[in-house]
């Protein structure tokens, strides 16, 4: 039997097949116009952004069967945005599938092999240094080893748990209910409508049970400001004017763009402001967004006041509270 080893013949490339743009000019021209209408829409988009970041009112909105309620601006922008990029993509994988050169090159491949005298003395060096480490004269070190190694890798697994559970819908409640007194947090002192002075702001927890405790997650979705303003002050429609009582107006305290604390309140202008990134709502307005990245008002809750002269929450929080979230309802 020949030790030789019979080479494999290069096959080498398959015949050639000329696109039609290579060979018909009317099809090269086509494609050319196919290119530039794609590059034209990628313009057109990004037109479409500039034009909505300058131009859309940030108060406009649109309604979308599909969408609901959207901002007209930021819809502008990301569609004109989406366009820009996907047409210009698409030009440029048409220009180079259609109208760049096809040539194919041939790119010889030579042998990596090395050469037998290293390969044998790669060989030796891994065979000492397993001598030097006695593993195979130390069964005991190379099980326990093994077994470490393999226990280890269960590591990860384990702390993946830290992710939680699923949430559910506890994203989309809080502790408020119908009924609930507005205590002050700290303190937990039940709020009458005399306890605040106009142009006063309050915040307040739901009242809970004598003995009960509130988890920090439970604390960082129920918080709520109490703002005093005159009745006459306020620009909202019917129903949000009755979820307000003698000119005292709830909303949550956890911003709607990442979740920080609206602490700031600016008695002149009637204005709420977020310090982590400077968005800013007007109380006047039902918290309505005039500046920053927000995009939806704080949510507001309903109070009125119960027999025993205290305020107490209408209803719960008529959407979720805090920023956006996967299949937030609103």
């Amino acid at each position: 039997m020949s030790n030789e080893i019979e080479l494999i013949k290069d096959p080498g490339l398959p015949a050639h097949v000329h696109r039609s743009t290579d060979t018909d000019p009317k099809a090269a021209a086509r494609a050319e116009r196919q290119v530039a209408i794609l590059f034209g829409l990628s313009a057109l988009g990004t037109i479409t952004l500039i034009y909505s970041y300058i131009f859309i009112k940030d108060d406009v909105f649109v309604f979308i069967p599909i969408l609901g309620q959207t901002h007209l601006q930021q819809l502008g922008i990301g569609l004109g945005m989406a366009l820009a990029l996907f047409c210009i993509g698409a030009g440029l994988i048409h220009w180079a599938k259609t109208l760049m050169p096809d040539e194919e090159v041939i790119a010889q491949r030579h042998e990596f092999r090395s050469e037998d005298e290293d390969r044998s003395e790669f060989i030796k060096t891994v065979k000492e240094g397993a001598a030097a480490a006695g593993l195979g004269r130390r069964p005991l070190i190379k099980t326990t080893l093994g077994a470490a190694l393999g226990l280890s890798a269960l590591s990860p697994i384990l702390l993946l748990r830290d992710l939680g559970p699923l949430p559910k819908d506890d994203l989309s409640k809080t502790s408020w209910k119908a009924g609930t007194r507005l205590v002050t947090d700290p303190g937990d002192r039940p709020l009458r409508p005399e306890d605040l002075e106009v142009g006063a702001v309050a915040q307040t927890l739901p009242e809970i049970e004598a003995g009960a405790h509130r988890s920090l997650a439970d604390i960082g979705k129920d918080a709520v400001l109490l703002i005093r303003l005159r009745p006459e002050e306020f620009n909202l429609d019917a129903e949000r004017l009755s979820w307000t009582h003698e000119g005292i107006i709830a909303f949550s305290k956890i911003c709607s763009h990442m979740g920080c604390a609206v602490a700031l309140y600016e008695q002149q202008t009637k204005h709420l402001l977020c310090p982590c990134h400077q968005s800013t709502f007007d109380v006047t307005r039902a918290a309505k967004v005039i500046f920053g990245p927000s995009a939806r008002p704080l949510p507001q809750l309903a109070i009125t006041v119960d027999a025993d002269g205290y305020l107490v929450a209408q209803a719960p929080f008529n959407e979720p509270v805090g920023p956006s979230f996967w299949e937030r309802s609103s």
